[in-house]
């Protein structure tokens, strides 16, 4: 599978941004997001991180296609919403380099572009300098929630293997629309971290 993957940066990100959205449309409405998107809130989410200014945005493409993407920013300039745990516990926000989605279509998995992903998200941190910690969340399930597929592996294996651990207390908390339920819920995000070296 010939895929190109490139890292973007600036003004750059702007004209993938409806690929982007339309991705995260897709693959979130899966487990365990279960995320019943607009491109209306999408928009706006996005045009937030296309304005941050340590943005970036990992692509990779088959042929002409856009079959998936990995956005990161540094926290003080695009997480607002996750800020008030990472105080709490007395971290300094301006040196969590901040990894927000990976969405890959279903097609393409399997072939290392996750780790792909996660390689350009942390070249950028260390480009930009400064960061101590590479962070993400994930969303917190009940394993008995009726919608969760049987055959469902999580990626926790996969995180751990590119030195990321679950860091106890240190969760948020994020509204958005289940596909079965009538409106917004908010849901517990549960952060994962590594150490970076900070170097340029």
């Amino acid at each position: 599978m010939a895929i190109e993957v490139k890292s973007l940066i600036g003004s750059e990100i702007q004209p993938v941004l409806p690929a982007l959205a339309r991705l995260r449309i897709v693959v979130f409405r899966d487990w365990p997001y279960l995320y019943d998107g607009t491109l209306e809130y999408e928009e706006k989410y996005l045009a937030k991180l296309a304005a941050a200014p340590g943005a970036v945005c990992i692509i990779a493409k088959d042929g002409a296609e856009i079959v998936g993407a990995s956005t990161a920013a540094p926290m003080i300039e695009h997480a607002d919403e996750f800020a008030e745990p990472f105080e709490k516990a007395g971290y300094d926000l301006n040196e969590i380099f901040y990894c927000g989605e990976s969405v890959l279509l279903k097609t393409h998995r399997g072939h290392g572009l996750g780790h792909a992903f996660f390689d350009g998200r942390e070249a950028h941190a260390k480009k930009l300098g400064g960061f101590t910690h590479s962070t993400f969340c994930r969303v917190v399930r009940p394993d008995d929630h009726p919608l969760k597929p049987v055959d469902y592996v999580p990626l926790d294996g996969f995180w751990r293997k590119r030195g990321y651990a679950p860091v106890e207390g240190l969760v948020a908390t994020y509204a958005w629309k289940d596909i079965d339920q009538p409106g917004e819920t908010r849901h517990e995000m549960q952060f994962w971290m590594k150490p970076l070296d900070g170097t340029k």
